[in-house]
C-alpha cells in the first residue's frame, strides 16, 4: 500500500543524522483554531480521564488521548503514522501522550534527554529488547503557535546517539523550584526537578551554540527521538498561551511500564488500572502490553487505511 505521507530516503537519512524531522503540516490554521476552542473546555473536564487527578495537577495532561476524542483521532493521523513507519517499522503503539501548556511568565524547560523515561519515577517505563537501544519517537504538535517568545522547542542536532544523563540516579521533586531555577540567565527547570542532578559528568554543559529553535505554526508537528537533547524557551509574552501536545510511539516489541501497576512522578502516584497502549498501525504479535481498543468515551481506535 502506498504511504502518501511517507518519508523518502533523503528525509530518513536526515532524521537519523539530526534526530528530528519537521515541522510539517497536519491541520490548517483554521482547523486547529476551531479545535482549540473546543479543547479549552475539554482539557478541564476529567469525568472520563483515566487518572483520578485534579485539573491543576502536573500530571493532569497525561494520556488525554484516552478520553478526549480529538487527541484519540490525532494519534492515528496518517500524516504522522506514514512517517513513523519509515522510522520504527510497520507495527507501532502509542504508549503515552502529554499536554504541555506554557502560560505567560512560565519558565523554560531545561535541556534533557529521555531513554527509559525513569528520570522522574526512578523506574524504567519502557524497555526495549536490546539494552543498546532506547527512547521513544515523540511527535510534538503545536496546538497554538510556538515561537521563541511563547516558549518553542530547542534541539541540539545529532545528540540522540549518546546519553549524557543517567536516569537511574536520584532526582528529588521540589515543587518550590518551579519558576525559580535560573540557568545561563534564563528561567528554566524541569517541572519541580533539577535535571542537572542526573548528569553523568557534573561539569557537563550542553553546547547551546549548536542549538536550533523550532518555531511552529499552530497545526504543525515535529518528530524527534526522545534521546535527542531538547529544551524550550520560557514564555515571555504577556497574553499568549502556548499549548503543545506530545504523542510518544514505540514498536510493539517494547515493554511499557514493565512489572508495575503504578507510576510515581512529581509527588503523585498514578494507578494504571484504566491505562492501556493503543495499536496505531500494523499488528502486535508480542502481546507484552495491555491494549485498549476504544477510549473512555467509547471512540474506537480504528486503524486508518
Amino acid at each position: 500500500m502506498t504511504k502518501k505521507y511517507r518519508l523518502n530516503e533523503a528525509e530518513i537519512a536526515k532524521f537519523k543524522k539530526n534526530g528530528y524531522f519537521g515541522p510539517f503540516d497536519i491541520y490548517t490554521p483554521e482547523e486547529i483554531k476551531e479545535e482549540y476552542k473546543k479543547l479549552r473546555a475539554q482539557m478541564f473536564d476529567r469525568d472520563h480521564a483515566v487518572y483520578d487527578l485534579p485539573h491543576d495537577s502536573l500530571l493532569a495532561g497525561y494520556d488525554r488521548h484516552l478520553d478526549i476524542n480529538f487527541f484519540s483521532l490525532h494519534i492515528m493521523k496518517r500524516q504522522i503514522l506514514d512517517k513513523l513507519e519509515g522510522i520504527l517499522g510497520p507495527d507501532i503503539i502509542c504508549w503515552r501522550s502529554e499536554m504541555f501548556p506554557k502560560y505567560p511568565g512560565d519558565e523554560g524547560t531545561d535541556w534533557h534527554q529521555a531513554d527509559t523515561f525513569a528520570h522522574a519515577s526512578g523506574a524504567p517505563q519502557i524497555e526495549w529488547p536490546s539494552s543498546d537501544f532506547g527512547g521513544a519517537v515523540t511527535v510534538w504538535t503545536a496546538v497554538t503557535e510556538a515561537s521563541e517568545e511563547t516558549g518553542c522547542l530547542r534541539f541540539i542536532p545529532g545528540t540522540q546517539e549518546e546519553m549524557f544523563y543517567d536516569e537511574s540516579k536520584e532526582m528529588t521533586y521540589n515543587p518550590d523550584d518551579v519558576n525559580k531555577l535560573e540557568k545561563g540567565g534564563m528561567k528554566r527547570g524541569f517541572f519541580g526537578y533539577d535535571y542537572r542532578n542526573l548528569q553523568k559528568d557534573e561539569s557537563f554543559t550542553p553546547d547551546e551554540s549548536a542549538a536550533v529553535s523550532i518555531e511552529m505554526k499552530a497545526g504543525q508537528a515535529i518528530i524527534f527521538w526522545s534521546t535527542l537533547m531538547h529544551s524550550s524557551f520560557p514564555n515571555t509574552s504577556t497574553n499568549k498561551t502556548r499549548l503543545g501536545f506530545t504523542a510518544r510511539y514505540v514498536p510493539t516489541c517494547v515493554k511499557v511500564y514493565p512489572d508495575t501497576d503504578t507510576v510515581d512522578e512529581y509527588g503523585t502516584t498514578l494507578s494504571l488500572e484504566k491505562y492501556g497502549t493503543v495499536l496505531v498501525t500494523g499488528e502486535d504479535t508480542f502481546g507484552h502490553n495491555r491494549r485498549l481498543k476504544s477510549n473512555t468515551r467509547d471512540l474506537k481506535f480504528a486503524l486508518e487505511d
